[in-house]
């Protein structure tokens, strides 16, 4: 289940605020400029789908994001618990950074932790499956997959180059939970 936490970002073990309603943490981003969106597919995924079946499967929501803010590019990202780069690329992602563009991820199936820093708080929310997450451009976030990561994600970029980060260099995401905290 979809999940937000608010946090002081003096105090990343005492939760200010906790949500698992979608619709009341679609209000809390949307006061960050963040949408959050459930989204169903028109055909059944099944494991092992192919990239184009995904999108095929979702093709009417990607249609109208593309249309309304300007992305070019859209892939899927697949990670499993035997991925033999799952440590490496969960360490990219661990660290606050930024984008010149926003940050697009819907989740086709399983999870993962976004933790948004625009402020003196840091929002964490859990995406699951049938969550759409953009994040603006420009505000400082960190992402956990976990140690044995297990999602399929829709990507969508406004740069054909795809994911380029800018990192802030601060050490804060090393304080908050991590994602097997966060599910538990």
């Amino acid at each position: 289940m979809s999940q937000l936490r608010i946090f002081d970002q003096s105090q990343p073990m005492n939760a200010l605020f906790m949500s698992r309603d979608h619709a009341e943490i679609a209000a809390q981003l949307k006061l960050l400029g963040v949408r959050f969106e459930r989204w169903q597919a028109t055909d059944v995924i099944r494991s092992g789908a192919s990239q184009e079946a995904v999108i095929a499967a979702y093709s009417a929501d990607i249609e109208r994001l593309m249309q309304e803010n300007g992305y070019v590019s859209v892939d899927v990202v697949s990670l499993t618990p035997d991925h033999p780069e799952r440590l490496t690329l969960r360490q990219k992602f661990l660290s606050e950074h930024t984008h010149g563009e926003d940050e697009v991820r819907f989740f086709v199936a399983g999870s993962g932790l976004f933790n948004l820093h625009p402020n003196d708080k840091v929002y964490e929310v859990l995406c699951e499956a049938g969550d759409l997450i953009s994040v603006p451009a420009n505000t400082r976030h960190w992402f956990d997959m976990g140690a044995a990561p297990n999602f399929v994600a829709i990507r969508l970029f406004n740069n054909p180059d795809g994911w380029v980060a800018m990192f802030s260099g601060d050490p804060i995401a090393e304080q908050f939970p991590r994602y097997e905290q966060a599910v538990a």
